[in-house]
């Protein structure tokens, strides 16, 4: 159950992601609307799969995510205080991408166009965020659009892993 009502208005929060945002030893801030920064992301470097630190900017760890390696497609999870809080997968899909997303928050499900960055993240029919490429003129940053505040972290962390799951070479069919 959600604790807080859904922002409307000028009080959605909307953040900047780079595009790719993984490589080795891979570090970036994410700005919010105001192009302030809010949010640190940084790689383990020399580690087998992919693990990123979601941070605010005191260093503090927010969510840790973490591939799971011999899988058949790319699986994440994604930790809360050193607990699991979700599991992401790609499904077997022919004509796009198709992810199972579940755990303690609620199972959440992924619609739109994901390969021009323009999906919703829902949960249970109702859009908890929506991610746009469209907001930006520069082609290696998108948008996130956030509509429950006490899910903000999580949505970000889900948003990059299904960056990472798209985009990263080692993870394509």
């Amino acid at each position: 159950m959600l604790t807080s009502k859904k922002f409307f208005g000028g009080n959605i929060m909307r953040f900047q992601i780079r595009e790719k945002v993984f490589s080795i030893g891979d570090k970036f801030t994410i700005k919010d609307q105001f192009g302030e920064d809010r949010y640190f992301v940084r790689g383990k470097v020399f580690s087998l799969g992919n693990k990123l630190y979601l941070e605010d900017m005191q260093g503090n760890e927010l969510i840790y995510i973490e591939q799971k390696l011999l899988r058949l497609l790319p699986e994440y999870i994604l930790y809360k205080n050193n607990k699991p809080i979700a599991k992401v997968k790609r499904k077997i899909s022919f004509l796009r991408p198709k992810f199972e997303i579940e755990g303690e928050l609620g199972n959440f499900a992924i619609s739109g166009n994901y390969m021009a960055h323009e999906f919703s993240i829902l949960r249970e029919g109702t859009t908890m965020a929506k991610v746009s490429k469209k907001w930006f003129a520069f082609s290696d940053i998108y948008g996130l659009e956030v509509y429950y505040d006490e899910l903000t972290e999580f949505l970000i962390a889900l948003t990059i892993v299904i960056d990472q799951v798209l985009y990263d070479k080692s993870n394509r069919d």
